[in-house]
């Protein structure tokens, strides 16, 4: 049994905070809720609509650290997009599953 090794399936997820977040998470996350906490002190909001404004950093961060189905955070999916749509994409040429160098032109 020398070399074989078995590796759960939930390994990566062990390396994370809380089985869900990664410090970067954490960190955005604490930001928007510090932001949040000097806005409350500075503004005093005396509206529902200075509250929702008031409350706009955490609710950002909330969103962007938001798990998702098959990606790790909404954060994720948004770097993916923007580097789909806005990053060169490479291009890869396609030769197939059986490829004989031998009849190259």
């Amino acid at each position: 049994m020398e070399g074989n090794y078995l590796i759960p399936a939930n390994s990566k997820r062990a390396q994370l905070i809380f089985n869900i977040f990664r410090p970067v998470d954490l960190t955005i996350a604490s930001v928007g809720a510090a932001i949040t906490i000097i806005l409350f002190i500075i503004v005093q909001p005396q509206t529902l609509l200075w509250a929702i404004v008031v409350l706009l950093p955490i609710l950002i961060c909330a969103f962007l650290v938001i798990p998702v189905p098959n990606y790790h955070n909404m954060l994720c999916v948004l770097q993916n997009i923007y580097k789909y749509y806005f990053e060169e994409r490479q291009q890869f040429k396609w030769k197939g599953w059986c490829v004989k160098d031998e009849f190259k032109d």
